[in-house]
C-alpha cells in the first residue's frame, strides 16, 4: 500500500497490532454459537487493506497518542466496515458473489447467518466503544469517540449513503448528488477513523480541524479511485467482481466525468489532504504516505 520502506514496515507493524486486537475482542465459541463465531471471523480475517483502522492508529501516532487508547476505536471501525460489506454484498443489495478473493459471506454461510454475523459485528463494535479504553478517567474519551463513530454508522452516515446509492441507480444525477452519495457511502467512516484516532491522542480543536479536512479529502478520493478500479481493474487483482457499477447504472465519477477527469479529481483531493496536515506536526509522514498510496491502488 505504501512506497517508503519505513512506512511499509510501520504499516505491517500496525496491521499486526490491529489483527491482535480484533482477535482479543472477538467472542469465543463458549460464549456464542460456533457457527456465528466462524462467520464473524470469516469477514474479519484475512483482512483487506485495513485502511480505516490504519488511519485511526496513524492519526494517533502522528499526534503522540498512546496505542492502548486508539486500538479499541480502530478495531470497532474495522468491525463496522466489515459488517457493512457483508450486508452490501447480499442479494437484496449489491448481490455480489466475491469479496477479497473469496465467496461472499452469504455464499459461504447462507443469507440468514450472513445477516446475523453482520449484526453481531456492528453490535460488538459498540460494546467495545462503550467499554474501552477501560478506566473511569477514560470515560469522556469513550463518549467522544463513540459519538463520532455512531454518527458515521447511522442513518445519517453510511446507511444513508447506501440508500442514496441504490435509489440513484439508472437515474440522472448531478456532481453535487454524486459527491453527497460518496461522502456518506465511504467518506464518513474514513473521516471518523482519523478523527477518532486524533481524539484518542488528545487533539485540540485546531488539530482536529486539520484532521477532519484530511479525512474528508481522502475519503472522497478513495471512492473515486474505487469507481475507476471497477472500470479498469480485473476480478483477479481486486478480489471482487468488476464492471458491476456500469451494469447497475450506478452514479460514479467515471460515468459523469470520464476516466481521466476522475483521475485528476482524485489527485487534487489527495493533494488537498496532504496540505491539510502539512503543518500539523513533524510526524505526519505515515498519514502523508497513506494519502499518496490511494492514487496507486490496484485493489
Amino acid at each position: 500500500m505504501l512506497d517508503s520502506p519505513q512506512s511499509v514496515d510501520e504499516l505491517q507493524e500496525i496491521r499486526a497490532r490491529i489483527d491482535a486486537g480484533l482477535e482479543r475482542f472477538l467472542p469465543s465459541p463458549d460464549r456464542v454459537p460456533e457457527s456465528l463465531c466462524r462467520a464473524m471471523r470469516y469477514s474479519l480475517f484475512p483482512g483487506g487493506k485495513r485502511l480505516r483502522p490504519l488511519l485511526t492508529m496513524a492519526a494517533s501516532r502522528t499526534l503522540g497518542g498512546k496505542e492502548s487508547l486508539a486500538i479499541p476505536a480502530a478495531c470497532a471501525i474495522e468491525m463496522i466496515h466489515s459488517y457493512s460489506l457483508v450486508h452490501d454484498d447480499l442479494p437484496a443489495m449489491d448481490n455480489d458473489d466475491l469479496r477479497r478473493g473469496r465467496p461472499t459471506s452469504h455464499r459461504k454461510f447462507g443469507e440468514a447467518l450472513a445477516i446475523l454475523s453482520g449484526d453481531a459485528l456492528l453490535s460488538l463494535a459498540f460494546q467495545i466503544l462503550a467499554r474501552h479504553p477501560e478506566g473511569e478517567s477514560n470515560g469522556p474519551l469513550r463518549l467522544r469517540v463513540l459519538q463520532v463513530i455512531a454518527d458515521a454508522a447511522s442513518a445519517e452516515g453510511i446507511i444513508a449513503g447506501q440508500v442514496m446509492d441504490m435509489e440513484t441507480e439508472g437515474q440522472p444525477f448531478t456532481e453535487q448528488k454524486l459527491v453527497e452519495i460518496h461522502r456518506h457511502k465511504t467518506g464518513v467512516l474514513i473521516n471518523a477513523s482519523v478523527v477518532s484516532g486524533a481524539m484518542a491522542a488528545g487533539a485540540d480543536e485546531t488539530a482536529l480541524g486539520h484532521i477532519r479536512a484530511y479525512g474528508e479529502a481522502i475519503g472522497l478520493a478513495f471512492q473515486i479511485v474505487d469507481d475507476l478500479l471497477d472500470v479498469e481493474g480485473t476480478t483477479e487483482t481486486l478480489g471482487k467482481s468488476t464492471g458491476k457499477d456500469a451494469r447497475a447504472a450506478k452514479a460514479t465519477f467515471p460515468a459523469l466525468l470520464g476516466l481521466e477527469a476522475s483521475r485528476r479529481r482524485a489527485g487534487r483531493l489527495v493533494e488537498r489532504a496532504r496540505q491539510a496536515i502539512r503543518h500539523l506536526s513533524p510526524g505526519t509522514t505515515l498519514l502523508d504516505d497513506i494519502a499518496g498510496s490511494i492514487l496507486k491502488r490496484t485493489h
